[in-house]
């Protein structure tokens, strides 16, 4: 039995993201956030986390207030701490990306990282299986073991190739510098598709979202106003606020109840409890009316980027002049969601004739990317053989073989 089996809950780290759940009822000015209360940690500092409640809000606990949501969190956040403590010092390259690469940070904008990291030869070679991510406890720096990059850059994964593209980029060691030499392999017309019509797509699905949530508002008003209503009758009034059939109408207040609970906040996975909420909960709950601005911003400028990019042939990830402007005015919640999803639309013939006259080849260049990969995997068994000074040779970190028994 691995070790992690008998951790304390109470102990164990909490990195941002994780899903918690609070032990004691806190007040966040009048409104009582009450035992039970599910969110995800935002921020550690000292002995205070800082966690986005569903539907309140950020709200401040003490550690002890606190543990995670289920018992495979706890497994994966010391996991996780352990992998940043034994590799973080095999980074070979690291970005700083986000709005800052983008020209479109402000005041309260994190600094994010990204790179890539090298796994010493004895991690290669074990059966215990190495990590493929690094990740810092606040989240703002995260790493990609170097196949794991290669093989994102292959399918022209937005992320990775902006790593590797932005201009403040850190060399640790002179296998970065190879990777920063071969980028140009990565790059292809692909990325029409990764940056901008997944970008369309996913502004679609947010419109959708955005629905969905007022749909959900009207839902529980009618429940908090009439404590009779069953679900057929809650069911035929959206019918005809939605325009859709009945069966579809139930089955989307059958879909509200259920990740209701799957969020924490209903007590069972049923009509009953979603009428519980309603009465005494839902007027504290705050529900989206419409998309995130942040997530807005972001997909507009993946479909510019991709079409500059396609046009001429080289990157320009930063925002100037009047898309700059505009993209500042969506990020800060100026323009409404119909008038953005109506943007990206307008962008879409502009990003496929790009495509069509694109200097760039249709493909990646898999054989340079192969060569790369086999490069660095050779240069770190060499320093590995000869006990060279270093991360790779003589100090390279010990593997954990307890990993061998979480598979």
């Amino acid at each position: 039995m691995s070790g992690l089996d008998a951790l304390d809950p109470l102990a164990v780290p909490l990195p941002a993201g994780t899903q918690v759940v609070a032990r004691v009822d806190r007040r966040l000015g009048e409104r009582l956030v009450k035992q039970g209360a599910v969110g995800h940690v935002v921020a550690t500092l000292d002995a205070e986390v800082l966690v986005d409640v569903v539907g309140v809000g950020r709200v401040t606990y003490a550690r002890a207030d606190l543990v995670p949501r289920k018992q495979g969190q706890w497994r994966f956040a010391v996991r996780r701490e352990a992998d940043w403590s034994a590799l973080a010092g095999t980074a070979v390259l690291e970005s700083v990306v986000g709005s800052r690469a983008w020209g479109l940070a402000n005041e309260a904008s994190d600094e994010d990282r990204r790179g890539v990291f090298v796994l010493p030869f004895a991690w290669t070679t074990s059966v215990a299986p190495p990590p493929a991510d690094l990740s810092s406890a606040d989240g703002t720096q995260t790493f990609w073991e170097i196949e794991k990059a290669i093989r994102q850059a292959l399918r022209a994964d937005p992320n990775t190739l902006e790593m590797l593209f932005v201009d403040d980029v850190t060399v640790h060691d002179p296998m970065g510098g190879w990777i920063l030499e071969a980028r140009q392999a990565f790059v292809s017309q692909e990325i029409a598709g990764t940056f901008g019509r997944y970008a369309v797509a996913q502004l679609r699905r947010l419109e959708q979202a955005s629905r969905l949530a007022r749909h959900r508002g009207e839902v529980l008003t009618w429940l908090r106003e009439d404590e009779t209503l069953s679900l057929d009758l809650v069911a035929s009034r959206l019918a005809t606020t939605t325009h859709h059939d009945l069966a579809r109408a139930r089955e989307y207040v059958k879909q509200l109840y259920r990740s209701m609970h799957d969020q924490g906040l209903l007590a069972a996975s049923d009509f009953a409890s979603l009428q519980r909420f309603a009465r005494e909960r839902s007027t504290d709950f705050d529900l989206p009316r419409e998309l995130r601005p942040k997530n807005a911003y972001n997909l507009i400028r993946l479909i510019v980027t991709a079409t500059g990019w396609l046009s001429s042939g080289e990157p320009s990830l930063r925002a100037e002049g009047a898309i700059r402007d505009e993209l500042l005015a969506i990020k800060s919640g100026e323009v409404p969601l119909e008038r953005v999803l109506a943007r990206a639309e307008s962008l879409v013939p502009a990003l496929e004739a790009a495509r069509a006259a694109s200097p760039l080849p249709p493909r990646p260049d898999v054989a340079t990317a192969d060569a790369l990969l086999r490069r660095v995997r050779e240069e770190v068994a060499r320093r590995h053989l000869a006990g060279v000074k270093g991360v790779f040779g003589a100090e390279a970190p010990v593997l954990d073989l307890s990993r061998w028994e979480e598979t």
